[in-house]
Protein backbone atom coordinates (compact mmCIF):
# COMPACT_ATOMS: atom_id res chain seq x y z
CA UNK A 1 0.00 0.00 0.00
CA UNK A 2 1.41 3.21 -0.74
CA UNK A 3 0.28 6.43 0.96
CA UNK A 4 0.89 10.17 -0.64
CA UNK A 5 0.80 13.00 1.76
CA UNK A 6 1.04 16.73 2.03
CA UNK A 7 1.77 19.50 4.94
CA UNK A 8 -1.57 21.02 5.56
CA UNK A 9 -2.04 24.80 6.58
CA UNK A 10 -3.78 23.75 9.72
CA UNK A 11 -3.31 20.62 11.72
CA UNK A 12 -6.29 20.48 14.79
CA UNK A 13 -8.76 18.34 15.83
CA UNK A 14 -9.24 15.61 18.39
CA UNK A 15 -8.21 12.16 18.04
CA UNK A 16 -9.04 8.93 19.97
CA UNK A 17 -5.80 6.88 19.73
CA UNK A 18 -6.38 3.33 19.84
CA UNK A 19 -6.34 0.96 23.00
CA UNK A 20 -2.88 0.27 24.55
CA UNK A 21 -0.96 -2.42 22.47
CA UNK A 22 1.17 -3.74 25.42
CA UNK A 23 -1.95 -3.66 27.78
CA UNK A 24 -3.98 -5.55 25.13
CA UNK A 25 -1.80 -8.35 24.68
CA UNK A 26 -1.77 -9.20 28.53
CA UNK A 27 -4.83 -8.71 28.99
CA UNK A 28 -6.02 -11.26 26.78
CA UNK A 29 -2.89 -13.52 27.82
CA UNK A 30 -3.51 -13.01 31.90
CA UNK A 31 -7.45 -13.39 31.49
CA UNK A 32 -7.37 -16.56 29.97
CA UNK A 33 -5.44 -17.86 32.48
CA UNK A 34 -7.84 -16.91 34.75
CA UNK A 35 -10.62 -18.96 36.16
CA UNK A 36 -14.03 -16.91 34.86
CA UNK A 37 -15.25 -14.81 31.90
CA UNK A 38 -13.54 -11.50 31.50
CA UNK A 39 -14.44 -8.40 29.82
CA UNK A 40 -11.76 -5.87 28.09
CA UNK A 41 -13.27 -2.90 26.73
CA UNK A 42 -10.98 -0.39 24.17
CA UNK A 43 -9.22 -3.82 23.12
CA UNK A 44 -6.63 -3.20 20.59
CA UNK A 45 -7.45 -5.15 17.30
CA UNK A 46 -4.05 -5.30 15.34
CA UNK A 47 -2.36 -7.64 13.16
CA UNK A 48 -0.05 -8.55 16.95
CA UNK A 49 -3.39 -8.34 19.01
CA UNK A 50 -4.80 -11.00 16.68
CA UNK A 51 -1.66 -12.94 16.46
CA UNK A 52 -1.75 -13.18 20.63
CA UNK A 53 -5.76 -14.62 20.62
CA UNK A 54 -5.47 -16.97 17.59
CA UNK A 55 -2.66 -18.66 19.67
CA UNK A 56 -5.18 -18.81 22.85
CA UNK A 57 -7.58 -20.38 20.51
CA UNK A 58 -5.40 -22.89 19.63
CA UNK A 59 -4.77 -23.44 22.99
CA UNK A 60 -8.54 -24.28 24.24
CA UNK A 61 -9.20 -20.37 24.96
CA UNK A 62 -12.53 -19.11 23.67
CA UNK A 63 -13.11 -15.38 23.02
CA UNK A 64 -15.16 -13.37 21.28
CA UNK A 65 -14.82 -9.66 19.51
CA UNK A 66 -17.65 -6.74 19.49
CA UNK A 67 -16.48 -4.17 17.33
CA UNK A 68 -17.42 -0.95 17.55
CA UNK A 69 -19.72 1.07 20.14
CA UNK A 70 -19.35 3.98 22.92
CA UNK A 71 -16.69 1.14 24.69
CA UNK A 72 -14.67 0.41 21.62
CA UNK A 73 -13.73 -2.78 20.75
CA UNK A 74 -14.44 -5.30 23.22
CA UNK A 75 -12.83 -8.45 24.21
CA UNK A 76 -14.63 -11.15 26.62
CA UNK A 77 -12.29 -13.79 27.27
CA UNK A 78 -13.52 -17.13 29.07
CA UNK A 79 -10.45 -17.95 31.30
CA UNK A 80 -9.92 -21.69 31.41
CA UNK A 81 -7.42 -21.39 35.34
CA UNK A 82 -4.31 -22.75 35.89
CA UNK A 83 -4.20 -26.23 34.41
CA UNK A 84 -6.55 -25.60 31.59
CA UNK A 85 -4.73 -24.91 28.56
CA UNK A 86 -4.68 -27.93 26.25
CA UNK A 87 -2.08 -28.83 23.57
CA UNK A 88 -2.41 -27.11 19.93
CA UNK A 89 -2.77 -29.39 17.30
CA UNK A 90 -1.00 -26.38 15.47
CA UNK A 91 1.87 -24.68 15.43
CA UNK A 92 1.56 -21.31 17.18
CA UNK A 93 2.00 -18.51 14.52
CA UNK A 94 2.96 -15.52 16.85
CA UNK A 95 3.56 -13.48 13.31
CA UNK A 96 5.24 -10.06 13.76
CA UNK A 97 4.52 -10.24 16.97
CA UNK A 98 7.48 -10.38 19.68
CA UNK A 99 5.23 -9.69 22.78
CA UNK A 100 2.92 -12.45 21.75
CA UNK A 101 5.98 -14.49 21.34
CA UNK A 102 7.86 -14.09 24.35
CA UNK A 103 5.32 -14.07 26.83
CA UNK A 104 3.45 -17.19 25.75
CA UNK A 105 7.24 -18.97 25.97
CA UNK A 106 6.51 -18.06 29.66
CA UNK A 107 3.41 -19.62 30.14
CA UNK A 108 3.85 -22.80 27.66
CA UNK A 109 7.16 -23.38 30.00
CA UNK A 110 4.98 -24.44 32.83
CA UNK A 111 2.12 -26.20 30.58
CA UNK A 112 2.74 -30.17 31.17
CA UNK A 113 2.21 -30.90 27.09
CA UNK A 114 4.92 -29.95 23.70
CA UNK A 115 4.53 -26.67 22.14
CA UNK A 116 5.68 -24.99 18.89
CA UNK A 117 5.78 -21.41 18.42
CA UNK A 118 6.83 -19.45 14.90
CA UNK A 119 6.55 -16.17 13.29
CA UNK A 120 7.00 -14.45 10.10
CA UNK A 121 10.26 -13.79 8.37
CA UNK A 122 11.07 -10.93 10.63
CA UNK A 123 9.96 -12.05 13.82
CA UNK A 124 12.36 -15.30 13.18
CA UNK A 125 15.70 -13.06 13.11
CA UNK A 126 14.36 -11.69 16.75
CA UNK A 127 16.75 -12.69 19.44
CA UNK A 128 14.58 -15.24 21.75
CA UNK A 129 17.69 -16.45 23.80
CA UNK A 130 17.36 -13.97 26.28
CA UNK A 131 14.11 -15.57 27.12
CA UNK A 132 15.06 -19.54 26.26
CA UNK A 133 18.21 -19.19 28.96
CA UNK A 134 16.10 -18.48 32.02
CA UNK A 135 13.65 -20.36 31.25
CA UNK A 136 15.72 -23.00 30.66
CA UNK A 137 17.46 -22.46 34.18
CA UNK A 138 14.34 -22.99 35.78
CA UNK A 139 13.56 -26.37 34.33
CA UNK A 140 11.88 -25.99 31.11
CA UNK A 141 12.86 -27.88 27.80
CA UNK A 142 13.40 -25.27 24.94
CA UNK A 143 14.66 -25.47 21.73
CA UNK A 144 15.37 -23.21 18.71
CA UNK A 145 17.18 -22.47 15.64
CA UNK A 146 21.50 -21.40 17.38
CA UNK A 147 20.79 -23.19 20.45
CA UNK A 148 17.58 -21.58 21.61
CA UNK A 149 18.67 -17.93 19.81
CA UNK A 150 16.28 -17.45 17.45
CA UNK A 151 12.77 -18.73 16.92
CA UNK A 152 11.08 -21.08 15.92
CA UNK A 153 10.65 -22.16 19.78
CA UNK A 154 9.98 -25.90 20.78
CA UNK A 155 8.67 -25.81 24.29
CA UNK A 156 8.36 -29.04 26.04
CA UNK A 157 6.52 -27.29 29.78
CA UNK A 158 6.29 -29.07 32.56
CA UNK A 159 7.40 -28.37 36.76
CA UNK A 160 9.68 -25.07 37.20
CA UNK A 161 11.63 -24.22 39.98
CA UNK A 162 11.83 -20.24 40.72
CA UNK A 163 15.28 -18.95 39.91
CA UNK A 164 16.73 -15.25 41.00
CA UNK A 165 17.66 -13.66 37.56
CA UNK A 166 19.24 -10.69 36.42
CA UNK A 167 18.65 -9.97 33.26
CA UNK A 168 21.30 -8.60 31.09
CA UNK A 169 19.09 -6.51 28.80
CA UNK A 170 16.37 -4.60 29.46
CA UNK A 171 13.31 -6.04 28.63
CA UNK A 172 9.52 -5.29 29.78
CA UNK A 173 8.49 -8.73 26.98
CA UNK A 174 11.43 -11.03 29.71
CA UNK A 175 10.61 -10.06 32.64
CA UNK A 176 6.93 -10.77 31.98
CA UNK A 177 7.79 -14.03 30.69
CA UNK A 178 9.79 -15.14 33.49
CA UNK A 179 7.00 -13.52 36.33
CA UNK A 180 4.51 -15.81 34.04
CA UNK A 181 6.37 -18.81 34.29
CA UNK A 182 7.01 -18.50 38.31
CA UNK A 183 3.05 -18.65 38.80
CA UNK A 184 3.42 -21.86 37.83
CA UNK A 185 6.96 -22.74 39.73
CA UNK A 186 8.32 -23.74 42.99
CA UNK A 187 9.18 -21.14 45.32
CA UNK A 188 9.67 -17.96 44.47
CA UNK A 189 10.72 -16.22 41.02
CA UNK A 190 13.07 -12.81 41.30
CA UNK A 191 14.07 -10.98 38.37
CA UNK A 192 16.25 -8.14 38.65
CA UNK A 193 15.96 -5.31 35.70
CA UNK A 194 19.11 -3.16 35.14
CA UNK A 195 16.91 -0.46 34.05
CA UNK A 196 13.31 0.66 34.68
CA UNK A 197 10.56 -1.14 32.40
CA UNK A 198 7.19 -1.14 31.36
CA UNK A 199 5.45 -2.57 34.40
CA UNK A 200 1.69 -3.12 33.00
CA UNK A 201 2.72 -7.24 33.68
CA UNK A 202 2.75 -6.74 37.51
CA UNK A 203 0.17 -4.24 38.17
CA UNK A 204 -2.61 -6.85 36.30
CA UNK A 205 -1.22 -9.78 37.83
CA UNK A 206 -1.47 -8.22 41.42
CA UNK A 207 -5.14 -7.04 40.43
CA UNK A 208 -6.07 -10.52 39.69
CA UNK A 209 -4.35 -11.65 43.16
CA UNK A 210 -0.78 -12.71 42.46
CA UNK A 211 1.61 -12.67 45.15
CA UNK A 212 3.93 -9.90 43.40
CA UNK A 213 6.35 -6.97 45.09
CA UNK A 214 8.54 -4.67 43.77
CA UNK A 215 11.33 -3.34 45.73
CA UNK A 216 15.00 -1.63 44.43
CA UNK A 217 14.49 -3.10 40.79
CA UNK A 218 13.60 -6.50 41.81
CA UNK A 219 10.15 -8.37 41.30
CA UNK A 220 9.61 -11.13 43.08
CA UNK A 221 6.80 -13.55 42.08
CA UNK A 222 5.03 -16.27 44.22
CA UNK A 223 3.61 -19.34 42.73
CA UNK A 224 -0.38 -19.59 42.71
CA UNK A 225 -1.87 -20.91 45.73
CA UNK A 226 -5.70 -21.02 43.71
CA UNK A 227 -6.59 -19.48 41.08
CA UNK A 228 -6.40 -16.09 39.09
CA UNK A 229 -9.18 -13.93 38.64
CA UNK A 230 -10.99 -12.55 36.18
CA UNK A 231 -10.36 -8.98 35.30
CA UNK A 232 -12.51 -6.77 33.47
CA UNK A 233 -10.68 -3.69 32.70
CA UNK A 234 -11.10 -0.72 29.86
CA UNK A 235 -7.57 -0.42 28.33
CA UNK A 236 -6.38 3.19 28.07
CA UNK A 237 -5.27 5.01 24.65
CA UNK A 238 -1.71 3.52 23.66
CA UNK A 239 0.82 6.48 24.92
CA UNK A 240 3.12 5.05 21.68
CA UNK A 241 0.25 6.11 18.92
CA UNK A 242 -0.28 9.23 20.70
CA UNK A 243 3.63 10.18 20.55
CA UNK A 244 3.28 10.62 16.72
CA UNK A 245 -0.20 12.98 16.86
CA UNK A 246 2.45 14.93 20.00
CA UNK A 247 5.25 15.41 17.71
CA UNK A 248 2.57 16.64 14.76
CA UNK A 249 1.18 19.00 16.87
CA UNK A 250 4.28 20.35 18.15
CA UNK A 251 6.25 21.08 15.36
CA UNK A 252 3.67 22.01 12.87
CA UNK A 253 3.14 25.95 12.80
CA UNK A 254 -0.25 25.87 12.92
CA UNK A 255 -1.50 22.79 15.04
CA UNK A 256 -3.62 21.80 18.45
CA UNK A 257 -4.58 18.37 18.26
CA UNK A 258 -6.42 16.76 22.20
CA UNK A 259 -5.82 13.15 22.73
CA UNK A 260 -8.32 11.83 25.28
CA UNK A 261 -7.76 9.07 27.57
CA UNK A 262 -3.91 8.11 27.15
CA UNK A 263 -2.28 5.84 29.28
CA UNK A 264 0.20 7.68 31.32
CA UNK A 265 2.42 5.02 32.94
CA UNK A 266 5.39 6.41 34.26
CA UNK A 267 7.26 3.48 33.04
CA UNK A 268 5.85 4.21 29.67
CA UNK A 269 5.74 8.31 29.45
CA UNK A 270 9.66 9.29 28.92
CA UNK A 271 8.22 10.50 25.75
CA UNK A 272 6.16 12.99 27.43
CA UNK A 273 9.04 14.22 29.82
CA UNK A 274 11.78 14.42 26.58
CA UNK A 275 8.92 16.70 24.42
CA UNK A 276 8.41 19.02 27.66
CA UNK A 277 12.42 19.33 27.73
CA UNK A 278 12.92 20.33 24.39
CA UNK A 279 9.62 23.14 24.80
CA UNK A 280 6.66 21.65 23.53
CA UNK A 281 3.41 22.98 24.35
CA UNK A 282 1.81 20.04 25.90
CA UNK A 283 -0.50 19.77 28.33
CA UNK A 284 -2.08 17.24 30.83
CA UNK A 285 -5.27 16.86 32.46
CA UNK A 286 -7.88 15.33 34.03
CA UNK A 287 -5.42 12.17 35.67
CA UNK A 288 -7.17 9.29 36.59
CA UNK A 289 -6.81 6.03 37.24
CA UNK A 290 -8.22 3.24 34.64
CA UNK A 291 -8.24 -0.78 35.35
CA UNK A 292 -5.22 0.07 37.53
CA UNK A 293 -3.62 2.22 34.99
CA UNK A 294 -2.90 6.08 35.09
CA UNK A 295 -4.56 8.11 32.22
CA UNK A 296 -5.01 11.59 31.57
CA UNK A 297 -5.90 13.57 28.63
CA UNK A 298 -2.97 15.23 26.42
CA UNK A 299 -3.20 18.76 24.57
CA UNK A 300 -0.41 19.34 22.43
CA UNK A 301 0.02 22.58 20.60
CA UNK A 302 2.76 24.40 18.04
CA UNK A 303 5.90 24.65 19.70
CA UNK A 304 9.81 25.84 19.57
CA UNK A 305 11.63 23.02 20.54
CA UNK A 306 15.22 22.55 21.65
CA UNK A 307 17.62 20.21 21.01
CA UNK A 308 17.86 17.01 23.63
CA UNK A 309 20.01 14.31 24.87
CA UNK A 310 18.46 11.13 25.45
CA UNK A 311 20.10 8.02 26.95
CA UNK A 312 20.30 6.15 30.28
CA UNK A 313 16.77 4.82 31.91
CA UNK A 314 15.51 6.98 30.02
CA UNK A 315 15.48 4.84 27.32
CA UNK A 316 13.37 1.78 27.63
CA UNK A 317 10.44 4.43 28.97
CA UNK A 318 10.07 5.83 25.14
CA UNK A 319 11.92 2.74 23.31
CA UNK A 320 9.15 2.73 20.62
CA UNK A 321 8.78 6.12 20.37
CA UNK A 322 12.63 7.12 19.07
CA UNK A 323 11.78 6.95 15.57
CA UNK A 324 9.01 10.15 15.36
CA UNK A 325 11.31 11.75 18.37
CA UNK A 326 13.80 11.67 15.43
CA UNK A 327 11.35 13.15 13.58
CA UNK A 328 10.89 15.64 15.98
CA UNK A 329 14.64 16.35 16.10
CA UNK A 330 15.11 16.68 12.63
CA UNK A 331 13.41 19.72 12.33
CA UNK A 332 14.61 21.17 15.67
CA UNK A 333 17.44 23.47 15.71
CA UNK A 334 20.50 22.19 17.49
CA UNK A 335 21.93 18.58 17.92
CA UNK A 336 19.85 15.93 19.27
CA UNK A 337 21.86 12.81 20.83
CA UNK A 338 19.91 9.74 21.13
CA UNK A 339 22.39 6.84 22.82
CA UNK A 340 21.78 3.39 24.94
CA UNK A 341 19.15 2.30 22.55
CA UNK A 342 20.69 -0.54 21.00
CA UNK A 343 17.44 -3.02 21.15
CA UNK A 344 16.17 -0.70 18.28
CA UNK A 345 18.21 -3.26 16.32
CA UNK A 346 16.38 -6.21 16.58
CA UNK A 347 13.33 -4.58 16.43
CA UNK A 348 10.87 -5.03 13.22
CA UNK A 349 13.74 -3.53 11.58
CA UNK A 350 16.74 -2.40 12.31
CA UNK A 351 15.35 0.61 13.52
CA UNK A 352 18.29 2.92 13.68
CA UNK A 353 19.68 2.16 10.74
CA UNK A 354 15.78 2.73 8.88
CA UNK A 355 15.12 5.33 10.63
CA UNK A 356 18.78 7.21 9.64
CA UNK A 357 18.18 6.07 6.11
CA UNK A 358 14.75 7.15 5.57
CA UNK A 359 15.05 10.20 7.08
CA UNK A 360 18.07 10.96 5.03
CA UNK A 361 15.76 10.59 1.76
CA UNK A 362 13.51 13.64 3.38
CA UNK A 363 16.70 15.99 3.60
CA UNK A 364 17.95 15.32 7.49
CA UNK A 365 20.97 15.20 8.81
CA UNK A 366 21.52 12.16 10.79
CA UNK A 367 24.00 9.93 11.71
CA UNK A 368 24.15 6.98 12.67
CA UNK A 369 25.35 5.29 15.91
CA UNK A 370 25.88 1.81 17.07
CA UNK A 371 23.56 2.03 20.18
CA UNK A 372 21.70 5.48 18.89
CA UNK A 373 21.08 8.45 16.52
CA UNK A 374 23.10 11.51 16.33
CA UNK A 375 20.33 14.46 14.26
CA UNK A 376 21.22 17.84 13.49
CA UNK A 377 18.42 20.04 13.05
CA UNK A 378 17.33 21.75 9.79
CA UNK A 379 15.09 24.24 8.64
CA UNK A 380 13.05 21.87 6.64
CA UNK A 381 12.17 18.42 5.34
CA UNK A 382 11.74 17.88 1.24
CA UNK A 383 9.26 15.41 0.34
CA UNK A 384 10.30 12.25 -1.24
CA UNK A 385 9.54 8.77 -1.70
CA UNK A 386 10.10 6.49 1.69
CA UNK A 387 10.16 2.48 2.79
CA UNK A 388 8.37 1.43 5.93
CA UNK A 389 10.63 -1.76 5.86
CA UNK A 390 7.27 -3.58 7.12
CA UNK A 391 7.99 -1.64 10.52
CA UNK A 392 4.70 -0.21 11.72
CA UNK A 393 6.67 2.63 14.33
CA UNK A 394 8.83 3.71 11.05
CA UNK A 395 5.25 4.08 8.66
CA UNK A 396 3.91 6.26 10.97
CA UNK A 397 6.90 8.45 11.50
CA UNK A 398 6.99 8.97 8.14
CA UNK A 399 3.55 9.70 8.14
CA UNK A 400 4.59 12.27 10.77
CA UNK A 401 7.32 13.58 8.08
CA UNK A 402 5.39 13.88 5.39
CA UNK A 403 2.90 16.19 7.41
CA UNK A 404 5.49 18.46 7.88
CA UNK A 405 7.71 18.21 5.21
CA UNK A 406 6.96 20.54 1.51
CA UNK A 407 6.24 19.22 -1.58
CA UNK A 408 5.04 15.31 -1.40
CA UNK A 409 5.83 12.61 0.86
CA UNK A 410 5.35 8.84 -0.80
CA UNK A 411 5.52 5.68 1.56
CA UNK A 412 5.65 2.72 0.58
CA UNK A 413 4.23 -0.09 2.47
CA UNK A 414 2.15 2.18 4.44
CA UNK A 415 -0.28 -1.03 5.30
CA UNK A 416 2.96 -1.97 8.43
CA UNK A 417 0.46 0.59 10.49
CA UNK A 418 -2.20 -2.29 10.66
CA UNK A 419 -0.08 -4.11 13.43
CA UNK A 420 -0.40 -1.23 15.99
CA UNK A 421 -2.91 1.48 14.61
CA UNK A 422 -5.27 0.37 12.13
CA UNK A 423 -7.20 3.65 12.03
CA UNK A 424 -3.68 5.65 11.57
CA UNK A 425 -3.93 6.67 7.85
CA UNK A 426 -7.35 7.19 8.41
CA UNK A 427 -7.07 9.65 11.19
CA UNK A 428 -4.29 11.52 9.35
CA UNK A 429 -6.45 12.00 6.39
CA UNK A 430 -9.53 12.81 8.68
CA UNK A 431 -7.32 15.73 10.35
CA UNK A 432 -6.30 16.88 6.77
CA UNK A 433 -9.29 16.65 5.24
CA UNK A 434 -11.19 18.61 7.57
CA UNK A 435 -8.29 21.73 7.46
CA UNK A 436 -8.91 21.48 3.62
CA UNK A 437 -13.00 21.76 4.26
CA UNK A 438 -12.83 24.35 6.82
CA UNK A 439 -10.25 26.38 4.23
CA UNK A 440 -12.72 26.18 1.46
CA UNK A 441 -15.49 27.68 3.94
CA UNK A 442 -13.28 30.54 4.76
CA UNK A 443 -12.06 31.09 0.67
CA UNK A 444 -15.69 31.23 0.28
CA UNK A 445 -17.29 32.99 2.68
CA UNK A 446 -14.69 35.80 2.06
CA UNK A 447 -13.10 35.68 6.13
Amino acid sequence: MEQRLRSPARLRGIVAVPGDKSISHRAAIFNALASGAAKVENFLVGEDTRATLDCLRALGVEWSLDVGGSLGTVLRVHGVGRGGLRESEEVLDARNSGTSMRLLAGVLAAQPFFSVLTGDGSLRTRPMGRVVAPLREMGAQVWGRGDGAYPPLAVRGGELTGISYRMPVASAQVKSALLLAGLYARGETAVEEPAPTRDHTERMLRAMGARLSQERGVVRIEPLEGELAPLDLRVPGDISAAAFWMVAAALHPDAELHLPGVGVNPTRSGIIEVLRAMGADLEVAEEREQGGEPVADITVRSSRLGPAEVSGDLVPRLIDEVPVLAVAAALTPGRTVIRDAAELRVKESDRIATTCGELRRLGARVEELPDGLVIEGVQSLSGAPCQSHGDHRLAMALGVAGLLAQGETVIEGAEAAEVSYPAFWQDLERLVAGEQVREATRRGSGT
